[in-house]
């Protein structure tokens, strides 16, 4: 009973929207090492688990076939699957947009680990993040940004400044000498 405590406050102070999720799918339905497990295959377990139904009842096919399509414990909800017999791809239950929520909510109570594998999960974006890195071009070792011809030319013009500032007063003094026409040939630009 003392056990059984905890886990009954927090789940009262979960949203509706985990606690629905958890109710469909429950946490002790997926393997405890869901990342190795889903990540290296779908899943592609049977849908429709007979067609042959034993009973006289011709209706009785459309109903052994909407109660097996709809998920197993066993199978992800953020995965496609296979159907074992037609090979069509299902879509799966929760879209992206609709996995990413969830990850956010659970995330922020706490229970984040509960949830099935799925590429929004905070341990996977760590781990495509440490992969691939940042995946900007320009960023990598001995690469560079394009950037505007204004941008990549910066450089040679600031050099270009700044030593026309260092020989600014060599410059006044020659202008002195022979300026006003008197044979001075180097006229700013």
């Amino acid at each position: 009973m003392t056990t059984q405590l905890p886990n009954v406050k927090l789940a009262l102070s979960l949203p509706p929207k985990l606690l629905r999720f958890f109710a469909r799918f429950p946490p002790s339905s997926f393997p405890p090492s869901r990342a190795a497990a889903l990540s290296a295959e779908p899943s592609t377990s049977p849908i429709i688990t007979s067609l042959n139904s034993s009973s006289s009842d011709p209706n009785a096919d459309s109903t052994e076939r909407e109660k097996s399509s709809s998920t197993a414990p066993s199978e992800n909800p953020f995965r496609s699957t296979k159907h074992s017999v037609t090979g069509n791809w299902h879509d799966p239950i929760y879209s992206l947009r609709r996995q990413a929520d969830l990850v956010k909510l659970a995330r922020a109570h706490g229970v984040e680990e509960l949830l099935p594998f799925t590429v929004k999960g905070t341990d996977e974006r760590i781990r495509k993040r440490e992969e691939h890195g940042l995946r900007v071009k320009g960023t990598g070792v001995g690469q560079k940004v394009k950037g505007k011809k204004w941008e990549r030319t910066m450089k040679g013009r600031l050099e270009r400044r700044k030593q026309a500032m260092l020989e600014m007063p060599k410059m006044i003094q020659h202008w002195k000498q022979r300026g006003h026409g008197r044979g001075w040939k180097k006229f700013p630009k």
